[in-house]
């Protein structure tokens, strides 16, 4: 079957998801001398979500000042209010790398992509705000990096940092440029679900960057669609299975899917070590598991869950868990996967002990929120009816897998290894008119 192949995707209808979590925040530097004025050139603060989106350049706040020549960096010129850098299109920073657009923006800072002066290549250059706490984030995120890259032989597990500097008082990580994240491809692409073969490739190269940093005594504590990035931005225009009986002349009746399954895990700033104190909060939202919800320490299981939850998005389009508060999140696990053990529930701390009833019940209905609140728990289907809903075959093997990372007491948690050994990596894949 004829194949549409394309490197850039259509720009979709924004959704209302929230991104990355707030991690630190305090306040601006004192601001330097103003820089001088001039002749018109066009320069980038900040206006753009979470996540690193290639391929778009916002430009939305205009300086006067004097052209800069090629081989040397811009003039002075102060930080926005929230510390970040502000840069010009076209110019360089410092004499090595000249700035070609603005790829994303996150709570750490901007990334940019930027042009390799010396190496003659393309890079994506992570500008950290210049605000000490996460300057400092920064540094740890520097040493992880380091460490990783010591030991992927080949480079294929996780973003291979390429350099890093301290300029103007940001913290600038160099990296390899990689494609868009697997949200953003979701995203774009109206939300369809990927095939369930391209789930289990994508699935094992993500146990596989798991299980080697937990090798490593080192714990990620943020994995999600936005940090697992495509190494290409190249995707291919297929029929979608699902509509083949229907007529195709609607767009809507063709899905994108990427012309390549290689994947590489990112953003390090939450990384942590075994030893390091785990009482605290991690994981964004959707993909937090039981243990960190009821302040119970944490540790390598904490990944897995996250990993579970990830699988599921993949096969069905949508975050598992769609909430934003700790009841009905858990109201939600009950709904999916069963009621949760009474062992852990009376070790929950005393800011989670309010979510039970005489120690051992979810407070659920009771505790609910609002009527919304109530329906969107409902909604929710087991978890292997969710899954039947959206693979066709390989189902049985799939939903043992995610009952095995998704078990609510981490000591009974699949390991990375163990999952990588699992019957669902196993299988042949089958194809739909189109090749992976």
């Amino acid at each position: 079957m004829e194949t549409q192949r394309v490197t850039e995707l259509p720009l979709r209808n924004m959704d209302k998801r929230p991104r990355k979590r707030p991690r630190l925040t305090w306040d601006v530097p004192p601001p330097a001398p103003p820089p001088p004025k001039v002749l018109s050139a066009m320069y980038c603060g900040q206006d753009f979500g979470n996540g690193v989106i290639p391929n778009y350049a916002y430009t939305n706040l205009f300086y006067r000042d004097v052209p800069v020549p090629h081989n040397c960096s811009p003039p002075w010129r102060p930080d926005d209010k929230d510390g970040h850098y502000v840069f010009a299109i076209g110019e360089n920073l410092t004499p090595s790398y000249r700035i070609l657009s603005k790829m994303g923006e996150g709570t750490f800072g901007q990334v940019l992509e930027c042009f390799d002066n010396e190496k003659k290549e393309v890079v994506a250059i992570k500008i950290v705000r210049s605000i000490h706490k996460y300057r400092e984030a920064a540094m740890i995120e520097i040493d992880v990096l380091q460490r990783l890259a010591r030991h992927d032989i080949g480079g294929t597990r996780c973003v291979q940092i390429r350099n890093w500097f301290d300029y103007r008082n940001h913290i600038c990580i160099v990296f390899e440029k990689l494609g868009p994240s697997l949200y953003d491809f979701l995203r774009k692409n109206s939300y369809r679900s990927f095939p369930i073969d391209l789930v289990r490739e994508l699935g094992r190269q993500l146990l596989e960057s798991v299980a080697f940093m937990h090798d490593l005594r080192l714990i990620h504590t943020d994995l999600k669609p936005e940090n697992i990035l495509l190494v290409s931005s190249e995707y291919i225009k297929v029929p979608d299975c699902k509509f083949l009986s229907r007529s195709t002349k609607d767009g809507s009746y063709f899905k994108n899917l990427p012309k390549s399954s290689a994947i590489k895990l990112i953003d390090f700033g939450s990384t942590t070590f075994e030893h390091q104190d785990h009482s605290y909060v991690v994981s964004t939202r959707h993909y937090r598991a039981p243990e960190v919800i009821l302040g119970l320490r944490w540790n390598y299981p904490c990944d897995l869950w996250s990993v579970g939850c990830i699988l599921v998005e993949l096969c069905s389009g949508e975050a598992l868990f769609q909430t934003h508060e700790n009841l009905e999140h858990l109201a939600m696990m009950e709904r999916v996967l069963g009621p949760l053990p009474q062992h852990m529930a009376v070790r929950a701390d005393r800011h989670a002990e309010k979510y039970f009833r005489r120690g051992t019940r979810l407070d659920w209905p009771d505790g609910a929120t609002s009527r919304e609140s109530m329906r969107a728990v409902w909604k929710l289907p087991r978890l292997p009816n969710l899954i039947m809903q959206h693979v066709d075959h390989s189902a049985g093997d799939l939903i043992d897998l995610l009952q095995g990372l998704l078990r609510y007491d981490p000591a009974e948690r699949l390991k990375a290894r163990e999952a990588l050994g699992h019957p669902f990596f196993k299988r042949e894949p089958r194809r739909c008119g189109y090749t992976l």
